[in-house]
């Protein structure tokens, strides 16, 4: 495997793009669906089946208050089998915008609000199998406005710490939700709380 080591070479990297030849789905239902496609790697190598989870994209809101404090929340994740503390967020519906749908998770998640809100990031949360897209925003000043409203299978706390303790959280590996640790340092960055040397 080739290194590239300058920036310039970028623009001469060969293409890795595979050739999709076929494609099945072997299970659907509303919020999950697999199938098995046949490819074709550029130099003709075919791989059959490469399995693909279709999931839908979801968003996130790192919270912010006016005092600084950040806010999570606590609820029990099944697969895992642990009691995780989580930035609220959830599935974007359809046609609904990105944005949109981290406020109204971060209001029925939490009962905040705020109209200091910007895109942090979005990242592939499991390229290799996955095809969805997760959303990361950024809320500043945000305010309980409202008394929290989550899905009927949802129970959550709605838990608030300091910086210093969401960074403990994190050394602590003790945030498990593995695609928001790094949105998490982003919003330390975007901050200030957070400086590189």
């Amino acid at each position: 495997m080739a290194i590239t080591q300058k920036s310039d070479e970028m623009n001469s990297m060969r293409d890795l793009k595979w050739k999709m030849l076929s494609s099945e789905y072997i299970f659907a239902d509303r919020w999950f669906k697999a199938r098995a496609d046949r490819c074709e790697f550029p130099d003709g190598r075919i791989i059959d089946p490469y399995y693909v989870v279709e999931l839908p994209d979801w968003c996130n809101m790192i919270v912010i208050t006016k005092e600084e404090r950040i806010i999570l929340v606590r609820q029990y994740r099944y697969p895992v089998d642990q009691t995780t503390y989580e930035l609220p967020g959830g599935i974007i519906e359809i046609n609904e915008q990105p944005l949109e749908a981290a406020k109204r998770e971060m209001e029925e998640e939490t009962g905040y609000t705020s109209d200091d809100i910007e895109f942090l990031l979005q990242t592939a949360p499991n390229p290799a199998i996955n095809n969805n897209t997760a959303y990361f925003f950024l809320a500043r000043n945000a305010v309980p406005t409202v008394s929290e409203n989550p899905d009927l299978f949802e129970d959550i706390d709605v838990v608030s710490f300091s910086r210093e303790e969401v960074w403990q959280l994190l050394k602590e590996n003790k945030i498990q939700h593995g695609v928001q640790v790094g949105p998490l340092y982003e919003a330390f960055v975007k901050l200030g709380w957070l400086r590189f040397v």
